[in-house]
């Protein structure tokens, strides 16, 4: 670790989960997910919620393979054409979530590091980087970067190391349990903003319904309060 010596009372670094937090792409990943599962007989539920949000398409297609009966496509071909499908949406429909951009320049002007932490594949990462501009990110992580992805700790633990910047300094901005469930078990302070499924408000955990709602002082408080807890 680098010990870059954050300014007292400020995060370390804010790291951002992407899909359905800084851009309204989770509503197009269930799209896809529901494209190829449609095309093998069996529809998605409320059931199939967490095997699809937050999730990788390798974990996704594993789960279609599973549950989709003897004709099933094997998984790897399945996860192919999740990744297809999603990124072709992902290009056409990059839609910032409300407050993202604000708090984005908000942090710049502050100079606390940014980055993106995502279970999505690096080509859409980078798709999404580009749109919202690629000098508000200080780096950006995607599934191939780590071993192992959300709910696993390593994505979140491998940004803080790279900024060089001790976890349990840095908050993290997520929408799914799955991801709020990675950010925990590294360490991080935790900023919810669910955009599907709800998240409930426990210790050294946040909840807001927007990011319209959020700027530095507000995550600055997350740390103390994690401290107190």
């Amino acid at each position: 670790m680098n010990d870059r010596n954050p300014t007292p009372g400020r995060p370390a670094a804010v790291l951002f989960d992407m899909d359905g937090t800084l851009v309204d792409t989770e509503r197009l990943w269930w799209a896809a997910v529901n494209q190829i599962a449609d095309a093998i007989g069996r529809p998605l539920t409320d059931a199939d919620t967490p095997h699809v949000l937050g999730r990788p398409a390798v974990h996704t297609a594993a789960h279609l393979h599973r549950t989709g009966g003897p004709a099933a496509p094997d998984a790897g071909a399945l996860a192919t054409d999740l990744d297809t499908t999603f990124a072709a949406l992902v290009a056409r429909d990059i839609v910032p979530r409300p407050g993202v951009p604000r708090l984005l320049d908000e942090l710049a002007a502050a100079e606390v590091p940014t980055a993106i932490v995502s279970a999505s594949p690096r080509h859409v990462v980078d798709l999404v980087h580009k749109a919202l501009g690629e000098e508000r990110f200080t780096l950006t992580f995607a599934v191939e970067d780590t071993a192992r992805t959300k709910p696993a700790p390593d994505p979140y633990l491998a940004a803080a190391a790279a900024l060089g910047v001790d976890p349990r300094a840095c908050v993290v901005v997520e929408d799914t349990p799955t991801g709020v469930a990675a950010a925990e078990a590294a360490g991080c302070a935790v900023l919810a903003v669910p955009s599907t499924v709800p998240i409930p408000t426990v210790a050294g955990r946040t909840v807001l319904d927007s990011l319209e709602r959020a700027d530095l002082s507000l995550l600055a408080s997350l740390l103390t309060s994690a401290e107190r807890n």
